[in-house]
C-alpha cells in the first residue's frame, strides 16, 4: 500500500476528532493536532466523491513530501472557498436528515485550516447550488469580510453571509446570471455572467440592501463562442477564456463591469489543427511571472470543451505571446503555486493524479506525478 493510501485511511478517522495521544498512566485522552506550518505547495483537493455523493470530502497534501496532511467532510455537492489569508476554510454544502433524503438543511461549514477543526456552521437559504465544486460558484470578498454562495433552484440567485457576524444578511436575485465573481476593491460588490454575453454587478450595503445595479453591454457571443465560467485572477482583474480560444481580461472592481479588447490563444497553424482549450478548472495565472497556463487540446469540436489536455500552453499575459508548450498530462484543471518560485499543478481528473511541472524558468520542468489523490477529485487549490 502506497504512503498517501494508508495515510489517508488512518487520517479519516483522525482528522476532524484528533489525534489520540497514550499517557505514562496508561490512559488515552483526545486533542487535536496542528499541521506543520503551511508552504506554498499545501494543495486542497475538492472530491465530490461521486460514488457515493453525499460523502464528500477535501483532501489535504503537502506536495513537496507528497505527505497526506488530513481531510475534512464536505457533505453533499459542496462548494468549497478559502479565506484570503487561508487561516479558513469554508464549506456550503447540504445535509440530509436520511444522508440522501428527508428535510434538507443547507449550511456553511466553517474549518480552521491549521488543525482542520469544525469551527461551527452558519445556517444558509436551501437554495445552495447543488452543482460540480467550482472556484465560481464559492467566492470570499477579496477582505474576507463576505462570502457569497451561488443558488439554484434553478431560478439563479446569490446568498449572502456575513463571515464576521457569522449571519446571513441578504439574498441577491440574479435572474439569467452565474457565478460570482467579487470585487477585488469593494467587499460588498461582485458580478455574475449573464446569459446574453453580458456581466451583471450587483453592489451592497453594509446591511446588504442593494445600492445598485449594472449589467455591462455583451463582451462574447453566447452563440458563436461561449465563455468558460471559470477564471483566475491577474492584477485585480479577471481572466476568462472562450471555448474558441479567445482571451478576455475584465475589471470588475466598478458599478460596472469593464473590459479589455479580446485576444487569441492561437495563431493560424493552431486554428488549421482545431487547437481549443478544454477541461474544468483549465486556466491558472501567475502574477509575479505574468504568465496564463491553459489546457489545450487539438482536432477540437463541438462538445469538445471538457476535454482533458493534451498541452498545456503558457502565454504572457502583458505581450499576449505563447512563450511555452508542454505536455498536457491528461489534465483537467490547473493551479499554481504562488511567489518567486512558481510550481504549476496539473489535475488529471479521470486517473486522480496531480502532475508538478516547475514553471519557475522559462521552460516548463517536469519533476513528478504523485499518486492517486481522493475518488473523483475536480478542483484544485493552493495554499
Amino acid at each position: 500500500m502506497n504512503s498517501i493510501a494508508w495515510a489517508r485511511r488512518s487520517l479519516l478517522a483522525l482528522a476532524c476528532m484528533g489525534a489520540t495521544v497514550a499517557l505514562a498512566d496508561g490512559l488515552d485522552s483526545t486533542g487535536v493536532v496542528e499541521m506543520a506550518p503551511p508552504t506554498p505547495q499545501r494543495l486542497y483537493v475538492v472530491d465530490p466523491a461521486f460514488p457515493h455523493m453525499i460523502d464528500g470530502r477535501m483532501h489535504i497534501v503537502d506536495g513537496d513530501t507528497e505527505r497526506y496532511l488530513g481531510v475534512i467532510s464536505t457533505g453533499y455537492s459542496a462548494s468549497v472557498a478559502l479565506a484570503p489569508d487561508r487561516k479558513e476554510i469554508y464549506v456550503a454544502t447540504t445535509y440530509y436528515a436520511r444522508l440522501n433524503h428527508g428535510e434538507r438543511t443547507d449550511v456553511v461549514d466553517i474549518h480552521d485550516a491549521q488543525t482542520l477543526s469544525w469551527k461551527g456552521e452558519i445556517v444558509i437559504p436551501t437554495r445552495h447550488a447543488q452543482a460540480m465544486a467550482a472556484r465560481n460558484v464559492t467566492q470570499t470578498s477579496f477582505d474576507g469580510h463576505y462570502l457569497f454562495v451561488q443558488n439554484a433552484t434553478p431560478a439563479t440567485s446569490v446568498t449572502v453571509v456575513d463571515l464576521k457576524a457569522r449571519k446571513v444578511i441578504a439574498e441577491v436575485q440574479t435572474p439569467g446570471c452565474w457565478s460570482v465573481y467579487p470585487s477585488p476593491s469593494v467587499a460588498g460588490r461582485f458580478s455574475a455572467m449573464c446569459g446574453n454575453g453580458s456581466m451583471l454587478t450587483v453592489t451592497l450595503d453594509a446591511a446588504g440592501q442593494v445600492l445598485s445595479r449594472r449589467q455591462s453591454a455583451p463582451f462574447f457571443d453566447p452563440d458563436k463562442d461561449p465563455v468558460f465560467t471559470n477564471f483566475d485572477r491577474y492584477q485585480g482583474r479577471y481572466v476568462f477564456v472562450s471555448y474558441h480560444g479567445q482571451v478576455h481580461v475584465a475589471d470588475l472592481s466598478g458599478e460596472e463591469a469593464k473590459f479589455d479588447a479580446p485576444w487569441s490563444l492561437l495563431n493560424a497553424a493552431d486554428r488549421k489543427q482545431h487547437w481549443r482549450p478544454g477541461g474544468y478548472q483549465l486556466l491558472a495565472t501567475h502574477e509575479p511571472s505574468g504568465r496564463l497556463f491553459v489546457t489545450m487540446h487539438d482536432k477540437g469540436e463541438e462538445g469538445t470543451h471538457k476535454d482533458p489536455a493534451k498541452e498545456i500552453w503558457a502565454f504572457d499575459l502583458n505581450t499576449h505571446q505563447r512563450v511555452s508548450r508542454s505536455p498536457g498530462y491528461g489534465a483537467g484543471g490547473l493551479a499554481v503555486s504562488r511567489g518567486d518560485k512558481p510550481r504549476l499543478y496539473a489535475l488529471n481528473v479521470e486517473e486522480a493524479k496531480i502532475t508538478q511541472v516547475d514553471v519557475s524558468g522559462a521552460k516548463p520542468r517536469f519533476l513528478r506525478t504523485m499518486q492517486p489523490i481522493a475518488e473523483t477529485p475536480i478542483q484544485l487549490e493552493l495554499q
